[in-house]
C-alpha cells in the first residue's frame, strides 16, 4: 500500500449532549477528528472509522482505529483518495482520482482492486455490508446517476427510484436493506430499499432536503437534512422518530454512517472549518 503513515490520533473527546426531540432520549458525547478537512464516513462494529482528510490541495483517505492511530491510506498514482465504508472484516471502500477520472476501489488485507461499473463515466463506492455487498453510484454516457449493487459474486445490479432523475445509494446492512438519496422533480429524498424491492422514501418532515447515507443491523437510518438554509444530522430509529443531531456551535452537521451499537460518524463545520465526528 503506498503512502502509508500511522500516527498518534487527532481525535479530541468532548463532552457535548446531542439535541434531542421532545419524545427522543438520545444523549451522547462527541469524540472529534481535529483533522484539518477531515470527515468521518464509515464506522464498522468494533469502532474503527474510515474518511479522509485534506494536507493543502490534497485528499488522503483514514483508517482511525479503535486503538487510537490513524492510517493513511492512497491508491498508488492517485491524485485524490477517499474511504467511505468499513466492513466488521476491515475491508475498505471509497473511490479515487487519476486524470480526472472517479474510479472506486476495494482495500482487503493492504490489497487494493479496482471497481468500475462497465461503461460508465465514473464510479464510486460508498458502503459494504458484513457479507461483502458494495453499493455506490455511477454516471452513464448519457450523463445521468444510477444507484448500483456489487454483490459478492461479481455482478453489478443498477439501483433507480422510479421517476427519479438521480439516485446514489450510499448505505447497506447485513440484511441488504439499501439507503441512498433521490431528485424527482428538483426536490432532493432520501429513501430505503428493502431486500424484498421496495422502495420506501425518506423526508424529515419541514426540511426542503433530505438524504439518507446510512444504515445498521436494526434499521436505524442516518442522513442529514436543511431546514431555513441549515444542514442537519437525523437519526431515524425503527419506530419512525427523527432525532436530530447537532454538534453544538457547528453551522452544518452530517451524520453519514451508523454501526450495531447505534455509534454515529460524521463531518460538521464551524467557522467554515470541517471536521470528523463520533457521537457514542
Amino acid at each position: 500500500m503506498q503512502s502509508i503513515r500511522t500516527m498518534a490520533c487527532y481525535a479530541l473527546v468532548i463532552a457535548f449532549a446531542l439535541l434531542v426531540t421532545p419524545t427522543g432520549a438520545l444523549a451522547s458525547t462527541f469524540t472529534i477528528v481535529d483533522i484539518p478537512g477531515a470527515e468521518a464516513a464509515g464506522i464498522n462494529p468494533q469502532g474503527d472509522i474510515v474518511g479522509f482528510y485534506i494536507v493543502g490541495t490534497a485528499n488522503h483517505g483514514l483508517l482511525l482505529g479503535k486503538e487510537g492511530t490513524l492510517t493513511t491510506i492512497d491508491v498508488p498514482g492517485a491524485s485524490l483518495t477517499r474511504a467511505r465504508g468499513i466492513s466488521p472484516q476491515g475491508d475498505i471502500v471509497g473511490f479515487y482520482i487519476t486524470g480526472s477520472i472517479s474510479h472506486s476501489f476495494l482495500l482487503h488485507e493492504g490489497t487494493f482492486t479496482i471497481i468500475d461499473v462497465p461503461g460508465a463515466s465514473f464510479t464510486r463506492a460508498r458502503g459494504i455490508s458484513p457479507r461483502g455487498d458494495i453499493v455506490g453510484f455511477y454516471g452513464d454516457a448519457g450523463g445521468s446517476t444510477h444507484g448500483y449493487l456489487l454483490d459478492k459474486e461479481g455482478t453489478f445490479t443498477t439501483i433507480d427510484v422510479p421517476g427519479a432523475s438521480l439516485t446514489q445509494a450510499f448505505g447497506i446492512n447485513p440484511r441488504g436493506d439499501i439507503v441512498g438519496v433521490y431528485v424527482a422533480g428538483g426536490a432532493t429524498h432520501g429513501f430505503l430499499l428493502d431486500r424484498e424491492g421496495t422502495f420506501t422514501t425518506i423526508d424529515v418532515p419541514g426540511a426542503s432536503l433530505t438524504q439518507a447515507f446510512g444504515i445498521n443491523p436494526r434499521g436505524d437510518i442516518v442522513g442529514s437534512y436543511v431546514v431555513g438554509g441549515a444542514t442537519h444530522g437525523f437519526l431515524l430509529d425503527k419506530k419512525g422518530t427523527f432525532t436530530p443531531i447537532d454538534v453544538p456551535g457547528a453551522s452544518f452537521t452530517e451524520a453519514l454512517a451508523v454501526n450495531p451499537r447505534g455509534d454515529i460518524v460524521g463531518r460538521y463545520s464551524i467557522g467554515g472549518t470541517f471536521h470528523g465526528f463520533l457521537a457514542r
